[in-house]
């Protein structure tokens, strides 16, 4: 969802990468926090390019247009990223944004923000913020000035990058209590921790332990899931190694969260399994498979989610609902949810293709 993503080109807006993920999340109930809209990285050439009065009209339009697309999607936006500097000016970044615009452009990108999508939670995003110093301090003089003012901000993102380096700090869950206490939520955005073993669950455990501590600290997001694709794949930074093969610092994130590893609930479990069946040239058939697992299961639930243009046109055997986008099928039984253990139904739906021939994203089965 960043610049270059985007809108490469001006005013023409590419979406499809990233409704891909939205639907992809949509049909697992997850929350997407949109990263980001103003950054002065991975911009397309032509917006260094622009002066400062074309350069206001196309971050504004850009804000709005994304957002817009987005409405009701997007459970927090990082609006703004990265404008302040390291070091201990506490000074913001040179940026296109920054060397044209001046200090307001900010506070501009958030309230075109909140009229472009007034629901969706807007946060300012940064590194190296998550001690107290003269760079958190710096970010959280402009939050106190925005709340002062009304300027609508509801979060800060510390995006919490940590290795021997730049260990976890010892005031930060005090840092994340001093933004909370302004009137904001707070959020872990990026988190990554390098290292191994004991070490690093421990890091990655007080990192968690500082969260639940805070009201108002509302989300935890890793920055990656296998240290095979990590950007510091080096530093084995994530909860799974390169063969996705669980870590001690997962375990120690469950149980700081009190959770337990091993799983646990009723026992009920089944499986969906999807299957392409007829198509013609302008639609297909998909069959699901319900299956249960080594339990008798008295009720599933499955989502099945397609990617716009696509449409769902007749369904069943099962009973169908959808969410605001129309684009993300919950499907229940439709007197086909008592399963012995082991034994399968099957539900099936109609897709209009509209000149998109992808099959269907389906969610895991759930079982009681």
């Amino acid at each position: 969802m960043k610049w270059d993503a985007l809108e490469a080109t001006r005013n023409s807006f590419t979406y499809t990468s990233a409704d891909r993920i939205v639907s992809h999340a949509q049909s697992r109930g997850m929350k997407v926090r949109g990263h980001t809209l103003v950054w002065h990285s991975q911009l397309p050439s032509w917006v260094s390019s622009l002066g400062a009065t074309d350069l206001r009209s196309a971050m504004n339009n850009h804000i709005t247009q994304v957002m817009t697309h987005y409405k009701g999607k997007i459970h927090s936006w990082d609006v703004v990223n990265e404008a302040f500097q390291d070091g201990s000016s506490g000074a913001r970044r040179s940026s296109p944004f920054q060397d044209k615009l001046g200090n307001g452009f900010i506070e501009e990108a958030f309230r075109t923000a909140r009229a472009a999508d007034p629901n969706a939670k807007l946060c300012y995003n940064d590194y190296n913020t998550d001690g107290v110093n003269a760079k958190s301090t710096a970010v959280y003089n402009m939050v106190k000035d925005f709340k002062a003012r009304g300027v609508p901000i509801d979060c800060v993102g510390f995006q919490s990058h940590f290795n021997s380096a730049s260990p976890v700090p010892s005031d930060y869950q005090a840092n994340l209590q001093r933004f909370a206490d302004l009137g904001v939520d707070v959020q872990i955005t990026e988190l990554d921790i390098e290292g191994s073993g004991t070490a690093q669950a421990n890091s990655y455990s007080s990192v968690v332990k500082a969260c639940l501590a805070v009201s108002r600290c509302t989300g935890i997001t890793v920055w990656g899931v296998t240290d095979k694709y990590s950007w510091r794949a080096s530093g084995t930074p994530l909860l799974f190694d390169s063969n996705y093969v669980k870590k001690p610092a997962y375990t120690a994130v469950i149980t700081a969260l009190g959770g337990s590893s091993s799983g646990g609930g009723s026992g009920a479990t089944c499986t969906a399994t999807y299957s392409k069946a007829e198509e013609w040239g302008d639609r297909f058939n998909g069959k699901v498979t319900i299956t249960a697992g080594s339990s008798a299961i008295t009720n599933w639930t499955v989502t099945v989610a397609v990617t716009s243009p696509q449409k769902i046109s007749t369904t069943w055997n099962g009973t169908p609902t959808w969410d605001s986008s129309g684009n993300v099928m919950t499907m229940k039984p439709n007197g086909n949810g008592s399963l012995a253990a082991g034994a399968s139904t099957s539900f099936g739906f109609t897709v209009m293709t509209n000149g998109n021939t992808s099959a269907p994203v389906i969610g895991a089965c759930t079982a009681s």
